[in-house]
C-alpha cells in the first residue's frame, strides 16, 4: 500500500505509523501504534494530513475510522460497525444467511463440548472450525477426523491460542473447488472490482498442513466466461446492500474469499482491508492512480472514476516464512541475498517480518518476505520469483515450491 501511494503524483509527503525498517525508503515513519487511536488523530490534525489510509484490520474493528470522521479527517476504510464483517465470523455468516448470499452451511457454539457432540453426531469429515474473532488469518482449522476436531476445539476454546477470538466458534461445511480472492473498492454506492487473485493458504506444498495468512498468490486468476460478473451480482453487490440495510454502510476495500464449487461461487470469508499476499500481486499491477481511487472513495464520488487500469503482465508472489510458522516462529535469523534477489528482472521484495540490525537484515516474524515478480506470462513471473527466492537465505527459511500451479 505504501508503494502504491508513493507512486502517485498526488502524494507530496507520506507518513507510516508505525511502519517498519524496510519502509523507510518510501515513507517517514511515525512512532505511533495502530491501536493508539487518539495518538493517530492528534498526529493527523497536527500535520494537516490530507488523507489517512488504514491498512490492518484491528484498528478498523476498534473504530479508528469513526474517530477520524468525528474530527473531520478524511480516512479510507470502513467504520467499526461495517468492519464487523471481518471482526466476527458469526456475524458475517448470520448476515449471509439472512440475505441469502451463497455460503457453506454452519453452526455456532460457545461451548466446546456441545460443539464436539454436534460434530460427532454429524459424522461428516473434513469439517472446518473457525474462531469467531480476529486471529491474523490463523484461526481456521480443517479437521479430518473427530480427534482432530477435538484437538482444534481444545486449541481455540479451551487453551485460547487465539485469545478472546475463540470464545465462540463456527463449525462449517467443508467446501471443495477452486479458491479465489476477489477484492473490490466501494464508497457504499458504487463498486469497482480489482483483478482477481489466487491465494495459497496451506503451509506446505500441495495444500497440505495448517492454514496460514497466505504462502503465496498470483494475479490475475483465470476466470471463465462471466464468472466475475456473477460474483459481483450474487456476492459483492448483495453484501454491500445488506450492510446498508442493517445500518452499517460500507466504504473502503472489501475482500471476498470464495470457493468456486460445482453449484457456483460461495463465500468463505470477508476481509475489510487489503490482504497479503494478494495485495502484493494486485497493487503492483494497478496503473490507476491509487491516491485518486482512495480519495474518490472517501468523498463518495467513485462513480466519477474511469474504469480501473491494470498492467497486462501477470504477477506472482512467494512468501518466505520462518521456521515454526504458522505456530511460534523462530526469529532473529540473519537474512542474506536480498540485493541479488532484487536484481532479478521484474522482482520486488516486500518485507513483512524483518528488522534492521546494523548493516544486516534479520527475521522478526512468521511471514518474513514476499518475493513478487511480474512477467509476460504467469510462468515467466513464476520463474523469476523462484530465481529471486533461490538467492535469499536465512536459517530455517520455509516456502512453498508450487505457488501458481497448485490448487491448495
Amino acid at each position: 500500500m505504501a508503494d502504491a501511494l508513493a507512486r502517485s503524483p498526488r502524494t507530496e509527503k507520506l507518513f507510516c505509523a508505525p511502519g517498519s525498517d524496510a519502509i523507510d525508503a518510501l515513507a517517514e515513519r511515525v512512532d505511533i501504534s495502530g491501536d493508539d487511536v487518539e495518538g493517530l488523530v492528534r498526529f493527523a490534525k497536527d500535520q494537516s494530513i490530507g488523507m489517512t489510509v488504514v491498512g490492518p484490520e484491528a484498528p478498523l474493528v476498534a473504530g479508528l475510522v469513526d474517530r477520524f470522521a468525528e474530527e473531520g479527517l478524511k480516512v479510507f476504510g470502513p467504520t467499526q460497525r461495517a468492519a464487523a464483517l471481518e471482526g466476527s465470523k458469526v456475524f458475517t455468516k448470520n448476515l449471509l444467511r439472512k440475505y441469502r448470499i451463497p455460503t457453506g452451511d454452519y453452526q455456532t457454539f460457545d461451548d466446546p463440548k456441545t460443539a464436539l457432540l454436534s460434530i460427532e453426531q454429524r459424522g461428516q469429515f473434513p469439517v472446518v472450525i473457525k474462531a469467531d474473532g480476529l486471529a491474523a488469518g490463523k484461526g481456521v482449522i480443517i479437521a479430518e477426523t473427530l480427534e482432530a476436531a477435538r484437538a482444534a476445539l481444545d486449541r481455540i476454546m479451551v487453551r485460547q491460542e487465539f485469545g478472546k477470538s475463540g470464545t465462540r466458534v463456527l463449525v462449517e461445511e467443508f467446501l471443495t473447488g477452486e479458491e479465489v480472492s476477489l477484492l473490490a473498492i466501494t464508497d457504499g454506492k458504487t463498486i469497482v472490482t480489482l483483478d482477481p487473485a489466487r491465494d495459497h493458504k496451506a503451509v506446505f506444498d500441495g495444500g497440505a498442513g495448517p492454514n496460514t495468512g497466505g504462502m503465496g498468490a498470483f494475479c490475475p486468476s483465470p476466470f471463465q466466461g462471466d464468472l466475475q460478473a456473477k460474483i459481483e451480482q450474487t456476492v459483492l453487490i448483495p453484501i454491500i446492500h445488506a450492510l446498508s440495510r442493517e445500518g452499517r454502510p460500507y466504504q473502503g476495500v472489501l475482500y471476498a474469499g470464495l470457493m468456486l464449487t460445482d453449484t457456483g461461487p460461495k463465500v468463505l470469508e470477508f476481509n475489510v482491508r487489503f490482504g497479503d499476499p494478494e495485495a502484493q500481486v494486485i497493487l503492483p499491477r494497478l496503473e490507476t492512480d491509487f491516491v485518486e481511487l482512495c480519495e474518490k472513495t472517501c468523498d463518495g464520488r467513485l462513480e466519477e472514476l474511469e474504469a480501473l487500469a491494470f498492467a497486462e503482465d501477470p504477477a506472482l508472489v512467494v512468501v518466505l516464512a520462518s521456521q515454526g510458522y504458522p505456530g511460534k516462529p523462530t526469529t532473529g535469523q540473519k537474512i542474506t541475498g536480498l540485493d541479488q534477489a532484487a536484481e532479478v528482472p521484474g522482482v520486488s521484495l516486500y518485507h513483512s517480518g524483518t528488522r534492521r540490525e546494523g548493516q544486516h537484515w534479520v527475521t522478526s516474524g512468521g511471514r518474513v518476505l514476499g518475493v513478487t515478480a511480474k512477467g509476460a506470462t504467469l510462468e515467466e513471473a513464476r520463474q523469476r520469483a523462484y530465481q529471486a527466492v533461490n538467492a535469499i537465505e536465512f536459517a530455517g527459511m520455509h516456502y512453498r515450491r508450487d505457488i501458481g500451479i497448485a490448487r491448495g
